[in-house]
């Protein structure tokens, strides 16, 4: 990892801290007053060269089902914004791969040495793969390789600008603008034999 690149997480979630500062209050409270149970989800995930840490999301669930102010905050990608902790810790980027819990590298056979590549960098807090939201693993992952080959300062900003348009607008209208990207780009055709392999 580049220093510039850790200086730009820093200031990034420095900001998000203060810009999202007020928001996160509000939906602490929110949170809370809907069933009186903890505000956080603390869950463990597999970080830089595979390294465990403790992500940090509102939780938006209670007893296995979605709560009603989880509801809202899923279809915004507000429940993942205590991450900018995450990221002062060090522990994320602002844009990077989806951060994945132990249980889902092996789920999805990526614990091999082939798989490497995508824990390179670190997990982000959004993404090209969380933007297009695919629906199968193998392009999740062929979306990761594209990312780490062609990504660049200004594909970075354009990610980071359309994950504000998520917080406002929704998930729906957003992943329809990035598939058309990416489709474009032929990213999904970018993964081989070994993305292939995780549909199964």
């Amino acid at each position: 990892m580049s220093r510039m690149r850790r200086a730009v997480d820093l200031l990034a979630g420095l900001a998000g801290v203060v810009l999202f500062g007020l928001p996160m209050l509000i939906i602490a409270a929110a949170v809370w007053s809907d069933d009186r149970a903890p505000v956080l989800f603390r869950q463990p995930r597999v970080g830089l060269r595979r390294r465990p840490f403790t992500v940090l999301k509102f939780r938006t669930m209670r007893d296995g089902r979605i709560t009603r102010v989880g509801r809202v905050l899923r279809a915004t990608g507000l429940d993942e914004i205590p991450q900018f902790v995450n990221i002062l810790r060090g522990d994320m980027g602002i844009v990077g791969p989806r951060p994945l819990t132990p249980d889902d590298v092996e789920r999805l056979g990526w614990a091999g040495r082939a798989f490497d590549f995508r824990w390179a960098v670190k997990p982000g807090l959004t993404g090209l793969a969380q933007l297009a939201g695919p629906p199968q693993p193998s392009d999740a992952l062929a979306l990761d390789r594209f990312y780490l080959a062609h990504g660049s300062a200004r594909l970075d900003a354009v990610l980071i600008g359309l994950s504000f348009v998520v917080n406002a607008c929704g998930k729906t209208r957003v992943r329809a603008i990035v598939n058309r990207y990416v489709v474009g780009q032929g990213a999904y055709a970018s993964e081989g034999t070994a993305g292939t392999a995780t549909r199964s």
